[in-house]
């Protein structure tokens, strides 16, 4: 089965922030002390988020990304990934962490079904990722990246914030890793929701990059997320842009967010979205969660309208996954 929204996108992605802690406060996520966190009993149980995938992968989900705050604080998570890889339907199941707890769990969720990871890395120098983190160790983040990559959670997609006068001078470093290491770089534009930094434009960094070679746009090597595609001249990886402000990718959405407290979203950007959790814990049957999904995708907005100043009001990043 395949599922369309009201402007004909095929919807079969589900982002599932697992939950809203997390071990880091990096400046653009949330705020130094952090954010009043919601009740552990608020949080949906993992045979609540069971049930939803079930009835999603019944409409016609297939992908699956789990998110925070960071997941990988959430306990036994692994039990969670097992359990969704076992649902008909789910093709692939993908994870965003900051790599820091990496390490430890990587063998685990990759015998547990786990296909590949996303890892959240700002900066290579120890100094500023402690600054950007405001308490992390940047040795903690690059051996859950190598454990990762060797346990076979291929490709380790590395997320890069480019902020001017934080780690804007560091876009050729990691530029280069697709050479050295054959990493696959993603540099994300910042998005406004907090004033921590300059913002820099996808366009200036591509600028940057081609001081190492001329970039060729390339097809994505796993998954199909908003990022455009490119290779340096002899290069293993690959270096992506996702450019939500300049580029905006809303007419290739195809994702659903499902927050740790049970909220069904159409979008990022928006303040929609319906209560599942209140659903989930009256008893009631899989038909009536599939018919509260489908409202979801009906009211997803053809555009969100960044562009324009207007941002979500009613969440912070921790809370909706990233």
């Amino acid at each position: 089965m395949k599922l369309f929204d009201s402007f004909h996108r095929r919807i079969n992605y589900l982002r599932i922030s697992v939950t809203d802690r997390c071990n880091l406060r990096c400046i653009y996520c949330m705020p130094p002390q952090g954010v009043p966190l919601i009740p552990r009993s608020e949080l949906l149980s993992y045979e609540e988020i069971l049930t939803v995938v079930q009835a999603s992968a019944e409409l016609g989900i297939n992908k699956i990304r789990l998110t925070g705050g960071e997941p990988l604080v959430r306990a036994e998570l692994p039990k969670l990934v097992k359990m969704l890889s076992q649902i008909e339907g789910i093709e692939e199941i993908s994870l965003t962490t900051n790599g820091t707890l990496l390490k430890k769990y990587a063998i685990e969720l990759k015998e547990a079904g786990l296909r590949r990871v996303n890892v959240s890395l700002d900066t290579f120098r120890a100094d500023r990722f402690r600054y950007i983190t405001r308490s992390g160790e940047l040795k903690d983040a690059l051996e859950g990246i190598e454990a990762a990559r060797n346990v076979g959670l291929q490709p380790v997609k590395i997320n890069t914030v480019v902020m001017r006068g934080i780690n804007g001078d560091e876009a050729l470093d990691f530029a280069s890793m697709t050479y050295k290491e054959g990493w696959s770089v993603r540099f994300i534009e910042l998005m406004p929701f907090v004033n921590v930094a300059e913002f820099v434009p996808s366009a200036e960094v591509l600028q940057c990059i081609e001081l190492l070679g001329k970039l060729e746009p390339c097809s994505a090597i796993a998954g199909n997320g908003p990022a455009k595609y490119y290779r340096l001249p002899g290069a293993k990886g690959t270096i992506g842009f996702i450019s939500p402000v300049t580029e905006p990718f809303c007419s290739n959405c195809n994702r659903l967010r499902l927050t740790s407290y049970g909220k069904l979203c159409p979008c990022l950007l928006a303040d929609s979205g319906i209560d599942l959790k209140g659903l989930l814990r009256s008893d009631a049957s899989i038909q009536e969660i599939k018919r509260l999904i489908l409202r979801v995708i009906v009211s997803k907005p053809e555009q969100h309208r960044l562009a324009k100043g207007i941002l979500p009001m009613k969440r912070n990043m921790s809370q909706i996954g990233g």
